[in-house]
C-alpha cells in the first residue's frame, strides 16, 4: 500500500491561501501543509489550525519573498528590507552569508513553535532549500529539530525523507498547456501519478491550493490555477479515486515520521 501526502505549500501567505488549504484539506484531499512564518496571513493561519488538529503543517522556508523576521540579515535583503528575489539565486555563484541563512531559518522554525504547532517537516518556497550550500543549512536545521525534509535535492538521504516526490501536480490547476512543465496529457499525467502513488511506500504530492485575494493577485504571479486545484483536490475524479482507493493511504508526514 503507497502511503501518500498532499501536501499545499504557502500556508499562511494570505487569507485567501489559507481558506483555500482549509477547504481542499477539510472536503478534499488535502493531508498537508507548510507554514509561512513570515508573511501576513501567518496569525490567520494559526487561529485556523487550531481548529485542525489532525493537519499537518510543516515549516516553509522562505528566502525570497516578503521581509525576513530577523532585523540583521543584510546579505538576504535588498536596500528595501525585502528578500531578494528568486532570480538572485538563479545564479549558481551567488554569495549570501550562510550563518544569516541559518538564524533566519532557524527564527522561522521558532516562530511557528512558538504559535503552538509541532511541525512535522521541512519544505521551502521556490524550493531555495535545494540551491547550493543551503542545503548545508537546511540538513543542520532538520538534524537539530529531527524534521524530515522535502526530498527534491541532491544531499536528501542526509535527512529523513520520503520514498517518493512529484513535483509537477500543478500542471493539474493550469488552463495554459504552454506553461505545463511536462509534455503529457493530463490524463495520462494522473494514470502515471496513481501508479506512483500505489508503487512507493511513501510518497509526498507537492500542491498549491488558494483562493484569489487582494494578497495573492499582488504578489504573486501564479493565481488561478491555484484556485483550480482547489475544485480539483475536492470534486475530481482523481479525489474521488484515490479516496476510494484501497492501495492508497492518506497521511501526513507525522504520520510517518513521529
Amino acid at each position: 500500500m503507497g502511503k501518500v501526502i498532499f501536501n499545499s505549500d504557502d500556508f499562511g501567505y494570505s487569507r485567501g491561501v489559507n481558506h483555500g488549504i482549509v477547504d481542499a484539506y477539510s472536503e478534499g484531499i488535502l493531508t498537508s501543509t507548510t507554514l509561512m512564518a513570515n508573511m501576513p496571513g501567518f496569525d490567520h493561519a494559526v487561529t485556523l489550525k487550531k481548529g485542525l488538529p489532525n493537519l499537518g503543517v510543516g515549516v516553509h522556508l522562505t528566502l525570497t519573498c516578503g521581509k525576513p523576521l530577523l532585523k540583521n540579515v543584510d546579505t538576504l535583503t535588498d536596500d528595501k528590507g525585502n528578500f531578494k528575489k528568486l532570480s538572485f539565486y538563479n545564479n549558481p555563484d551567488f554569495e549570501i552569508d550562510w550563518d544569516q541563512l541559518y538564524q533566519e531559518w532557524n527564527a522561522q522554525i521558532q516562530a511557528i513553535y512558538r504559535a503552538g504547532i509541532v511541525p512535522t517537516h521541512l519544505d521551502s518556497h521556490h524550493h531555495t532549500h535545494t540551491f547550493g550550500k543551503n542545503q548545508e543549512v537546511v540538513i543542520e536545521l532538520a538534524h537539530k529539530y529531527d524534521l524530515p525534509v522535502r526530498c527534491n535535492f541532491e544531499r536528501r538521504d542526509e535527512v529523513k525523507h520520503v520514498d517518493y516526490f512529484e513535483p509537477y501536480f500543478d500542471d493539474i490547476g493550469e488552463e495554459d498547456q504552454s506553461k505545463w512543465q511536462t509534455n503529457r496529457t493530463r490524463e495520462q499525467q494522473i494514470k502515471e501519478l496513481l501508479e506512483k502513488l500505489r508503487g512507493n511506500e511513501t510518497s509526498e504530492v507537492m500542491c498549491h491550493t488558494a483562493y484569489i485575494d487582494q494578497t495573492l493577485k499582488n504578489v504573486s504571479s501564479f493565481t488561478v490555477p491555484r484556485v483550480n486545484q482547489v475544485e480539483f483536490m475536492i470534486n475530481s475524479e482523481f479525489a474521488n479515486t484515490v479516496k476510494r482507493d484501497s492501495d492508497i493511504e492518506l497521511i501526513s508526514y507525522g504520520d510517518v515520521f513521529n
